[in-house]
């Protein structure tokens, strides 16, 4: 016994010592550039690589649709980390320039869309003129492009990004409720709009306010008719036929929605950060954002939030730290990197950096860091 209780002490000291080193430099972005640089090192080693070697480093159990989401996800949220990368360390740029396009590259590969062609029978970008969503996949390539315009990238994407965004805009005007499904299943999951309505907004700022128009009916429809009565939450789920809200809200597709929304309306996102901290902060056994605010789930696995532990979900406490970062939260900020810290245990070597969660699941790592750098809006 006396063994046993000794080297649970000496684990929790070394945990508590590893933890303390490894944020140690948190609090401005000048002292977190090292660990920054070296956490973008290791994700382009694992996702500017090829179709298959990135969709290979995607959690097998999860099936082949979700691999490829997640995978897209990866794409999306370290183009992200790079473009911010670029404006805030500028020496940097043209390095995030090169693998962006490699990324943006890999997202459009057969291989990468194929699970969005499954879904919808038919190949996302073979019809880009007709009637089907595919509204993920191709608010994300869209908003991936806008970045790398953003940063000064050239223009061999500019037909695609016409294109998608032209399709994108056409498709949420023909609905009557300015949404459309991620999947032909009858929801609408509306931090995948978002993901629209931001590329959409991006675009707008580039070429003289096309689309605006959309994006504001789109935001001000948000503020009237998907708002949660208990909550003052942005709604995380619509049904298709009608609109209506459904399920509960979830805490990580609120602190998501919170993340897209600072990008475009930052006192409408400052109202919905104090709701979501209101609601979904939790602060026992550590800071995180909670999945569910009328519940308890002491223990559980979705496959948007993560494996759920005494209440807290993984992507929302990841999202929550963009909300925190983007709204200049920086004492939460701080607090939330160090439940990340707690939960993912940094290893770096060989001049790469990378909590020990990514060899699990590498969009979390890829959504980590995206989020802990100052989104730099397109205006």
């Amino acid at each position: 016994m006396i063994i046993i209780l000794f080297a649970i002490t000496l684990l929790i000291v070394v945990k508590v010592l590893w933890v303390g080193c490894a944020t140690g430099g948190l609090g401005s972005f000048d002292s977190e550039k090292k660990g920054i640089i070296l956490r973008a090192n290791y994700l382009t080693s694992k996702v500017a690589t090829s179709p298959q070697g990135l969709l290979d480093e995607m959690t097998n159990g999860i099936g082949a649709q979700f691999q490829g989401e997640w995978a897209l996800y990866s794409c999306s949220m370290t183009t992200a980390a790079l473009a911010n990368i670029a404006i805030l360390y500028p020496q940097n740029k043209d390095l995030s320039i090169k693998y962006i396009g490699q990324i943006i590259d890999i997202a459009l590969s057969p291989e990468i869309r194929e699970y969005d062609a499954y879904s919808w029978m038919e190949d996302p970008m073979e019809g880009i003129y007709g009637d089907m969503s595919h509204i993920s996949y191709y608010s994300h390539i869209a908003w991936m492009i806008s970045r790398y315009k953003q940063i000064g990238g050239d223009n061999r994407y500019d037909d695609i990004y016409h294109s998608l965004c032209k399709a994108m805009n056409r498709r949420i005007r023909q609905s009557p409720y300015l949404n459309l499904p991620t999947y032909p299943d009858g929801y609408i999951y509306i931090p995948d709009m978002l993901v629209a309505i931001v590329a959409l907004h991006n675009y707008s700022c580039q070429y003289d306010g096309k689309y605006s128009t959309t994006v504001n009916m789109w935001i001000e429809k948000a503020k009237t008719d998907w708002i949660d009565k208990e909550t003052g939450l942005v709604a995380s789920i619509l049904l298709e036929d009608n609109g209506q809200i459904v399920m509960p809200i979830r805490g990580s597709y609120s602190a998501l929605n919170c993340y897209y929304l600072s990008q475009i309306d930052s006192e409408f996102a400052k109202e919905q950060y104090d709701c979501l901290i209101k609601h979904f902060k939790q602060s026992v056994p550590i800071d995180g954002i909670k999945e569910y605010h009328n519940t308890t789930c002491l223990m559980g696995f979705d496959i948007d939030a993560g494996p759920i532990i005494f209440n807290l979900s993984p992507s929302g406490t990841a999202f929550a730290i963009g909300c925190a970062t983007s709204l200049d939260d920086m004492a939460y900020r701080r607090q939330l990197l160090k439940t990340a810290e707690i939960a993912g245990s940094t290893v770096t070597w060989f001049g790469k950096s990378h909590y020990l969660l990514a060899n699990w699941a590498l969009v979390g790592e890829a959504i980590t860091l995206a989020m802990r750098k100052l989104e730099c809006v397109i205006k």
